[in-house]
């Protein structure tokens, strides 16, 4: 017969299978639903982003509904605002991009293939010559064929895709005005489900996780929108030609650390190469490059961001490659939020483990060196004798 203590370990035992089978389960479920939640989880952050917003104007007496819709139209209009500046800008950008492709390609071929070839002995060129390209298609044209086919149907897919790009763009603001609307409608569904015996220990961890997660993103997004407009003007004051497109690819990519700041020091400094092929706008480049990081390090992300997330750079590398290779765009939109929050539990599991037994054992908290005492205690003596 099982004791008691016994039949509770195992009945515990069986719990964490249950919870860890449902984990799975859930994960599973994402994974193959991956598609079509973006939208939902981007409109989910808008909703969450937005929330604040909504309370400060319901403690001011204004009704929920009207709250939202105000909230909502700021919003929007931003969005017009930004799309209309940067729209023509962009388009510019990108048709100067597509007719500057002859001139990078003369540059690979003419200028910087050679000079790897001159530094490293290997012979690259030679694999780019069309007979031998041609040739070697002559050779393998049956593989060939199969890589076409694939290729044929990839772009076919990719259509669909871009088809499905569209739907969830149109179904983004619809989303995100439901969310707000009924944000904290579904916190209180969600809380209401949470096991009265932890909901204290529940609603600590939402609320840290919460304002991790706030402070965190409202500044990371203000720091990629002031350093991706600091590296356009800076870029383009140097004269490069993509100096815009460039900065902002830039400012966009901030978010992974040091992402950001390769891609001025690669593009940026391929642009200037190929736009005039001196030292002196290298250094130019060089200089938008050290200015942005001075700004970056010492004004924004102290004022901005802080040490909110409490991730090391590499933790947040590796949260958004893991995510975008499990869930690919979904899993990237929330590498980062998911890492935050788990950074938050194994705080919290850190605590709880120095306060257990495995941790402290049972010896006292402070262990007192004997001899140390005993030399001390016999000092004390002589003293009183003295």
């Amino acid at each position: 017969m099982y004791r008691e203590d016994d039949l509770a370990t195992i009945a515990a035992f069986y719990r964490r299978v249950q919870w860890a089978a449902l984990g799975v389960g859930v994960l599973w479920v994402v994974w193959l639903l991956a598609p079509i939640l973006s939208p939902f989880v981007f409109a989910a952050l808008l909703g969450w982003l937005g929330d604040p917003m909504v309370d400060r104007l319901e403690a001011r007496k204004i009704r929920r509904n009207t709250a939202v819709i105000l909230v909502f139209a700021v919003m929007v209009l931003l969005l017009i605002i930004v799309a209309i500046l940067l729209i023509p800008v962009l388009e510019d950008q990108v048709l100067t991009l597509v007719n500057s492709l002859p001139k990078y390609r003369d540059w690979l071929v003419q200028t910087a293939l050679p000079w790897v070839e001159h530094r490293t002995g290997m012979q690259i060129l030679t694999w780019l010559d069309p007979e031998r390209l041609f040739a070697l298609l002559q050779q393998h044209w049956q593989s060939a064929g199969g890589a076409v086919a694939d290729v044929l149907g990839y772009v076919s897919r990719s259509g669909f895709a871009l088809i499905g790009w569209v739907a969830n763009i149109a179904l983004l603001p619809v989303l995100t005005f439901f969310f707000l609307r009924d944000w904290d409608l579904i916190v209180g569904r969600i809380g209401a489900l949470v096991p009265r015996d932890h909901s204290d220990t529940v609603r600590r961890l939402a609320l840290e996780s919460n304002e991790v997660l706030g402070g965190f993103i409202r500044g990371q997004l203000l720091v990629m929108l002031i350093l991706g407009v600091l590296y356009a003007i800076g870029l383009w004051w140097v004269g490069l030609d993509l100096g815009i497109l460039i900065g902002l690819v830039a400012g966009l990519l901030t978010f992974v650390p040091y992402l950001g700041p390769t891609s001025i020091v690669v593009f940026g400094g391929t642009a200037a190469l190929v736009q005039y092929g001196d030292w002196q706008h290298l250094a130019g480049v060089a200089m938008v490059f050290g200015i942005g990081q001075i700004i970056e390090s010492f004004v924004l992300t102290p004022m901005l961001v802080g040490d909110r997330i409490g991730l090391h750079p590499m933790a947040v590398i590796f949260a958004v490659m893991a995510g975008g290779t499990l869930f690919g765009f979904l899993g990237m939109l929330l590498a980062l939020p998911v890492a935050a929050v788990v950074n938050v539990l194994l705080r919290y599991a850190q605590e709880r483990y120095r306060q257990s037994r495995l941790y402290a054992g049972d010896t006292p908290a402070i262990l007192l060196d004997t001899s140390l005492l005993a030399e001390q205690g016999i000092a004390s003596d002589d003293n009183a004798a003295g």
